[in-house]
């Protein structure tokens, strides 16, 4: 699928605020609503833009504990085994195959320490996970929700 400028401003625009409107998106990127609804219905058609979705801030939720954890598995373990076993856990918000020593990546969110340490026992049960490794977060210095290209 071919995005022109238009469409880049559009899905950036879209990315600051999923709840603009139509008309509101238009005026920024000078086009009537109903052509900003088409555009965006391509988007969605191709796989561009995915959904819409509410963006938590995890410390109003009580969830402001958070690791990074490289999980070692044992010789055959399949990404698709380590992704219905990280979506078995709540506090799982991401999982990733990686390059290097480690078979994966797990990022956790946690109200504490000690929910944290609950999280990762769970997740050290997995019958596949040979070992660990943490890394607690001390502070976020870059959160971008995702990446939207920039406007023209």
């Amino acid at each position: 699928m071919q995005i022109d400028g238009v469409d880049q401003r559009i899905i950036a625009s879209l990315v600051a605020d999923a709840r603009a409107s139509y008309a509101e998106i238009g005026a920024r990127v000078s086009l009537s609503a109903p052509a900003v609804k088409r555009r965006v219905d391509r988007l969605r058609a191709a796989g561009v833009i995915r959904g819409f979705t509410t963006v938590i801030d995890p410390a109003a939720v009580g969830w402001s504990t958070e690791a990074f954890v490289e999980l070692y598995c044992t010789g055959r373990t399949t990404p698709t085994q380590i992704t219905v076993a990280a979506r078995r856990h709540p506090e799982v918000v991401a999982a990733y195959t990686v390059s290097g020593e480690a078979d994966a990546l797990v990022h956790l969110r946690a109200a504490d320490i000690a929910h944290l340490e609950q999280a990762l026992e769970r997740l050290r049960a997995e019958p596949f996970v040979t070992s660990t490794r943490s890394m607690i977060v001390l502070s976020r210095l870059v959160d971008s929700p995702t990446v939207a290209p920039a406007p023209s």
